[in-house]
């Protein structure tokens, strides 16, 4: 009961997921330009530069990448890199990451337009009144958050280890999870634990349905099911299927090469096809949904990565007093696992 002297509960009123401006994006591949792949290889080498793209990126930015991955495995790159110029071909809070790890280094976005609906149901000041609320709380921001978040966050995580960073922590302590709920509830099945949890999610996993997952398994009934824990149709689909298993994207790619099955339902963005089928050449790989489609990071393209080399622009900073701050939880993660 709240006591006369107590503040008022706090009950965050979260944003509905922006949706993205359609006209600014070009969904179909605009294949290889052997013209401009030679560009920018001469100017990587020109700048030192590295290449370094997100797994829901375009198959022709994949392929022209010195790393692709996950936002862990990018991050990882990105703090032990030697390059003095960073490209990241990806969204704009994983730049952000980069220049984080990197104060020295120049980081460069090729479209500043790529940003991330998830990302944005969450503020420094929503992480501070949350804070006010659960006092001696520690917070663990997934790392879809912008670097002001990541200031106000005790931890970070990734899907990859979202798991291993809850359970690492005090017993006795509040935590206080955000910003994606569909992560959270996995985290909290994993864990047994009980969580806060911010009620924000992405556009794309959000979107994507049993009913889209029912579909494919009625066209590929020997398929295998990869699916990524923000999907918002993982809960209902474990009620049915319990035996499914979750896995974050480079999860996907040990599970892949490991399991006897051939024909995989990739249950993310669609980006994700492209690198199962690269590194797992010999197995074939379904899209659960061609919808499943990240406007924000499709906006990335060839022209994009060669201007920005050529321009070295837009270039992408953070604040040397927020840097600071958010580099704690970050380091945090890349620490623990």
């Amino acid at each position: 009961m709240t006591t006369p002297d107590a503040p008022a509960p706090y009950h965050p009123v979260v944003p509905p997921a922006q949706t993205p401006n359609r006209d600014l994006l070009q969904l179909e591949v605009l294949g290889d330009d052997p013209q401009l792949i030679e560009e920018i290889g001469r100017l990587r080498q020109e700048r030192n530069a590295v290449i370094l793209a997100h797994n829901y990126q375009r198959p022709e930015v994949q392929r022209i990448a010195d790393f692709v991955g996950d936002s862990l495995g990018l991050s990882r790159q990105a703090a032990r890199t030697d390059a003095d110029v960073i490209v990241f071909a990806g969204v704009h809070f994983m730049a952000e990451t980069a220049a984080i790890l990197n104060p020295g280094k120049t980081v460069l976005l090729p479209d500043l337009r790529a940003g991330c609906s998830l990302a944005d149901t969450l503020t420094a000041q929503d992480i501070r009144a949350w804070k006010a609320q659960h006092p001696g709380g520690l917070v663990v921001t997934y790392v879809n958050t912008t670097a002001d978040v990541k200031a106000e966050s005790d931890y970070c995580c990734t899907s990859g280890n979202a798991v291993q960073i809850v359970e690492s922590l005090p017993a006795d302590v509040p935590v206080l999870f955000a910003p994606d709920r569909f992560l959270a509830a996995h985290v909290m099945r994993q864990t047994g634990r009980h969580l806060h949890v911010w009620q924000g999610a992405c556009h794309v996993h959000e979107a994507i349905r049993p009913e889209d997952i029912a579909h494919q398994q009625g066209a590929h009934p020997d398929a295998e099911l990869l699916i990524h824990p923000e999907c918002g149709c993982s809960s209902r689909i474990l009620a049915s299927q319990p035996d499914v298993q979750l896995y974050s994207t480079e999860g996907m790619i040990h599970r892949a090469r490991a399991s006897a099955a051939q024909t995989f339902i990739v249950v993310t963005e669609t980006g994700m096809v492209t690198r199962l089928e690269h590194d797992v050449p010999d197995k074939t790989f379904i899209p659960v949904s061609r919808t499943a489609c990240c406007e924000y990071m499709k906006m990335i393209t060839l022209r994009g990565v060669r201007e920005a080399l050529r321009d070295l622009s837009p270039r992408v900073t953070v604040p040397e007093a927020v840097r600071a701050q958010a580099l704690r939880p970050i380091e945090r993660m890349l620490a623990i696992g």
